[in-house]
């Protein structure tokens, strides 16, 4: 006799530019990461169009540049980059001296180029393919879903439980630090668990000094190569006893006692 328990874990999260490794761990926590391109454009500085590295000086800050004048409130997956001037050669060049030591660069620099020299319009576009890039490296098979593909129109935790409602999953997985401000009791109401997770940035052999916490994960993936997934996953908390995806759960399950 076996037994599976069976538990569809999703979690949702704004499409990064070039995400820190924490975002990476959520979704080896899930069974599908909801990417929210169709929410609004946050109108200050936001991880979706920056991200830190790592050179001789200390962080290296990348930002994309992007169109927002005149434009009022865009979404997400509306906000478009903005081509003009010699920054995509420069930032690349700054990449690629940055870590020429980088053990694995050689693996990633053809896409490290491509990032910012293919022609894409759109943000997320560029976001969805470095986040697919990424997890490709990383060998995590986890679901990608874009809320835009999902005709959801509530805002706020609502729209977390009528994703999780839609994609119908049992646990809704999201960071400790979101306890605050995300209404449990309307998960209760649907029939959802909320689980939250913890991370704490991994140390691992970086370039160029003190170790930098909570870098782009190329930086990671560029320093350390296939030890990568297996360095964030020590970030986070003991999982013991909490939900398992189902890309975890064993091909040959253990047998009941």
């Amino acid at each position: 006799m076996y037994v599976i328990n069976v538990i569809m874990i999703i979690s949702a999260n704004q499409p990064y530019f070039c995400p820190y490794p924490g975002f990476f761990y959520k979704a080896c926590r899930s069974d599908v990461l909801v990417l929210l391109d169709e929410v609004q454009f946050p109108r200050g500085t936001t991880w979706i169009t920056r991200n830190r590295f790592k050179n001789d000086q200390g962080f290296l800050w990348l930002t994309m540049p992007v169109w927002k004048k005149g434009l009022g409130l865009q979404q997400i997956n509306q906000v478009r980059i903005c081509r003009e001037g010699r920054w995509p050669r420069k930032y690349f060049q700054s990449l690629a001296t940055a870590y020429a030591h980088a053990p694995y660069l050689v693996d990633h620099l053809a896409f490290l180029e491509e990032i910012f020299i293919s022609p894409r319009d759109r943000l997320i576009d560029l976001n969805l393919a470095i986040i697919r890039y990424l997890m490709n490296s990383l060998r995590l098979n986890t679901r990608l879903v874009l809320l835009s593909e999902l005709g959801l129109a509530v805002r706020g935790t609502q729209l977390l439980v009528e994703i999780s409602r839609a994609l119908g999953a049992s646990t809704f997985l999201a960071s400790s630090q979101a306890r605050k401000y995300l209404d449990a009791g309307l998960f209760e109401e649907s029939g959802v668990e909320l689980s939250f997770f913890s991370f704490e940035a991994p140390i691992y052999p970086q370039l160029w000094g003190d170790f930098l916490a909570n870098l782009s994960t190329f930086d990671l993936l560029l320093n350390c190569g296939p030890k990568a997934l297996d360095i964030i996953l020590k970030g986070g908390e003991s999982q013991a006893g909490k939900p398992v995806p189902l890309s975890l759960v064993p091909s040959s399950p253990t047998p009941a006692i």
